[in-house]
């Protein structure tokens, strides 16, 4: 008595079948997983940009900016640079540039990374002055957030929040529509 064991190919054919519905059906989950990790990685690689441009601030004695490469969106990446504000003499300042972020797709800042602009300059950046603070040009403070999207998963967002005291918080307004406000 031989007995075979094995399986028949309409066996094996309907195994890769329910391997392939599986994986299918698991597809937009992954790309939204991996949509929110490139988010968060944007958003923090600003944060930290950001709390370095005040750090530097503090140690130096004087103005340091996070501010759109080209000055106009966000998205197109940013730099932190020293600044030399108008009551400055040229002597004591020099401008000078650290760091920059280039172009930061698929994620994207909403309303165009229209946040952070001051009122009386109506430039876009963050200025720190040599205490750490956040402040416009004429003593206003900058508090406002950054609205990052993402081209592939557009219901995806994640907010950059500055409070007065230059913490900044991520927050999911999906996950936590309380904090966010």
């Amino acid at each position: 008595m031989n007995k075979e064991t094995g399986s028949t190919l309409l066996e094996l054919m309907v195994v890769v079948l329910i391997i392939a519905i599986m994986a299918a059906s698991s597809m937009p989950m992954l790309q939204r997983q991996i949509a929110a990790r490139e988010i968060d990685t944007i958003a923090r690689r600003f944060i930290l940009h950001a709390q370095f441009a005040r750090q530097q601030a503090l140690r130096l004695g004087s103005s340091v900016q996070i501010a759109p490469v080209h000055g106009n969106l966000w998205e197109e990446g940013w730099v932190v640079k020293s600044v030399c504000l108008a009551n400055q003499s040229t002597a004591t300042c020099i401008e000078r540039n650290w760091f920059s972020q280039g172009d930061i797709s698929p994620a994207y800042f909403k309303g165009g990374g229209k946040q952070f602009i001051d009122p009386h300059t109506s430039k876009r950046g963050i200025t720190f002055n040599p205490a750490g603070a956040a402040k416009t040009r004429h003593g206003g403070f900058v508090a406002n957030r950054l609205i990052l999207g993402h081209e592939h998963v557009p219901s995806l967002e994640r907010q950059l929040i500055m409070g007065s005291g230059g913490r900044w918080r991520i927050c999911d307004p999906k996950a936590d529509p309380k904090a966010c406000k």
